[in-house]
């Protein structure tokens, strides 16, 4: 029996803009987790800690994960490490800051 082909086969991206895509995702999760370990007191992470009473350790965690989690975007697969991390930080923004249409540019992070 024939196959039926109804769907056209999805084209493959250019390994070139799919190297773009991932090098713009990495770079900015990699200086934010570099902006959380900033011991300055009038920094926004500090702030965010103090506000949802995890104390300033659970800052310096995240900070350590973003960083090195931030080059693994590269490797398609430890995407999902990534897309965790950002889940998480959504849930405490809308649910403990109870902000959940606030968004923050990326000035305002470090």
């Amino acid at each position: 029996m024939a196959e039926l082909d109804l769907l056209p086969k999805p084209e493959s991206p250019s390994p070139a803009s799919d190297w773009a895509i991932r090098v713009s995702i990495a770079v900015p999760y990699f200086l934010i987790g570099l902006g959380q370990l900033s011991s300055s007191p009038d920094s926004h992470w500090v702030a965010v800690s103090e506000q949802i009473h995890a104390g300033q350790w659970f800052r310096y965690f995240t900070g350590v994960v973003e960083s090195s989690v931030a080059p693994l975007v590269l490797i398609p697969v430890l995407l999902l490490l990534l897309a965790s991390t950002v889940l998480c930080a959504s849930l405490i923004v809308a649910f403990v800051l109870q902000q959940p249409g606030k968004l923050r540019s990326l000035d305002s992070c470090f």
